[in-house]
């Protein structure tokens, strides 16, 4: 069982709230429960799994790859990345965002909770605060995954205490302090994540075909970055299986994917990058929520934005 999320709230640092109906809805599950599902598919159909196998070098000699892994090394005709937000292979290959310097989209640290409390299992809600925004939603057995981003520069505020920021900051929302302080926390420490970038992001490197949060990141607060993924794998699987018959050159597999992700993602990429920029400002997420509350129309158009279209 998979609770099936129908319904938005919004709510400002202060604490006002406006909720809407999500036009195309969505499930909760668990990053480690579709991870699971999805191997178990995948072995099913005769795919070679290795677990435990990470990744420390990918080179393309010659028209084929030279996989470097703590398990083996592998030859392959065709690769794709989907090793998330930043990898040691990001680092390695020196790609653009690990260039930035820091700026407003690309110094962003995660925390992730799972817990049990009342909480609706058909809405998800975002809780905005001082530079930041937290988000909730039910997972599989009863449980709730609770995550927030905020900057690093208001961790580094609050003595790089994660719980001193929560207590001075998070708890000025009223929802947000009610459930930190009601609900049973699962574990002992969060799952964090530091030097998150919405900066943009090539969706080829090195002729490895970028999935997910490595062809590019949207803001949670704008989009479903593990639908994304998967619409994403779609189009690069059409143009590799067309590739790996022989129908396309690599290099035309590699502009269609290309072109299509761009079609499909980037203005809401783009969108996502504008309102990142405005939300963790408490007057102006005050404002934004107010604004939602008098006039529940604009918030339609900004969600289809955001969202894109099923699949």
């Amino acid at each position: 069982y998979v609770p099936i999320i129908k319904t938005l709230q919004i709510t400002a640092p202060n604490g006002k709230l406006f909720q809407t109906a999500l036009p195309l809805g969505g499930f909760g599950i668990s990053r480690y429960k579709l991870d699971h599902e999805l191997v178990t598919i995948a072995k099913a159909a005769g795919v070679t799994v290795l677990e435990k196998a990470k990744v420390t070098d990918v080179q393309f000699k010659e028209n084929s790859f030279q996989i470097r892994s703590a398990v083996d090394n592998l030859q392959a005709k065709l690769v794709a990345g989907s090793f998330g937000k930043r990898s040691n292979l990001d680092v390695k290959w020196n790609r653009s965002f690990i260039q930035q310097k820091p700026n407003k989209l690309n110094n962003y640290i995660g925390v992730k909770y799972h817990i049990k409390t009342n909480h609706s299992s058909d809405t998800i809600a975002l809780h905005n605060f001082e530079n930041g925004y937290c988000g909730i939603s039910q997972i599989e057995h009863d449980q709730f995954c609770l995550c927030y981003l905020t900057t690093a520069k208001n961790l580094k505020q609050h003595d790089n205490s994660i719980e001193q920021m929560q207590g001075q900051v998070l708890f000025k929302n009223p929802h947000l302090k009610k459930i930190f302080t009601e609900a049973r926390f699962l574990y002992e420490s969060p799952l964090t994540i530091s030097q998150i970038s919405f900066d943009n992001k090539s969706q080829i490197e090195d002729h490895v075909l970028m999935l997910g949060d490595a062809a590019g990141m949207i803001t949670p607060l704008c989009g479903n970055g593990m639908s994304m993924a998967l619409h994403g794998s779609k189009m690069a699987f059409e143009q590799m299986d067309a590739f790996l018959q022989n129908k396309i050159s690599r290099s035309n597999m590699e502009e269609q994917y290309k072109k299509q992700w761009q079609l499909q993602f980037a203005s809401r990429l783009r969108t996502g990058r504008m309102i990142q920029r405005f939300f963790g400002k408490t007057s102006l997420t005050n404002l934004f929520v107010q604004s939602f509350q008098t006039f529940p129309f604009l918030a339609k158009p900004l969600i289809r934005q955001t969202h894109g279209n099923p699949f």
